[in-house]
């Protein structure tokens, strides 16, 4: 049975579609969101885990929970990278994610999730102030 679509859950997902490369906090979403209260955000985004349109990701050194929106085109077909030090989530170029999953597909005979995996390390610009 499809869920209601009320008004909170239609901002919440136009919102989160319009952050398809971030990791975000409720308390983040709530914030940038002042119209939908915070408990209908904790609420909705219950709802949208158990229909697979976000994943629940958890950041190294924070018991805080984050958010990752799925169900972005442009989140299918790429890896996540994610810097531990910024928090920055991006989207691995496609030349790049490709030689990586063809390569773990060869060696180990795994076929990676594409849009449920998330690589951590530094970025670029956190690299640079180490």
């Amino acid at each position: 049975m499809q869920a209601y679509m009320t008004q909170p859950r239609k901002r919440l997902l136009t919102y989160l579609h319009g952050h398809a490369d971030e990791t975000l906090s409720a308390g983040q979403i709530a914030q940038d969101l002042p119209e939908i209260s915070v408990s209908a955000v904790y609420r909705n985004l219950s709802a949208l885990e158990k229909d697979g349109a976000v994943q629940k990701v958890a950041k190294s050194g924070s018991r805080e929970v984050f958010y990752r929106y799925k169900k972005a085109e442009e989140c299918r077909a790429h890896l996540h990278l994610s810097c531990k030090k910024c928090g920055r989530t991006f989207h691995m170029d496609e030349a790049g994610t490709e030689a990586l999953v063809e390569a773990v597909a060869k060696l180990d005979g795994f076929a990676i999730d594409r849009g449920e995996t998330v690589l951590y390390g530094l970025c670029e610009s956190c690299q640079d102030t180490k």
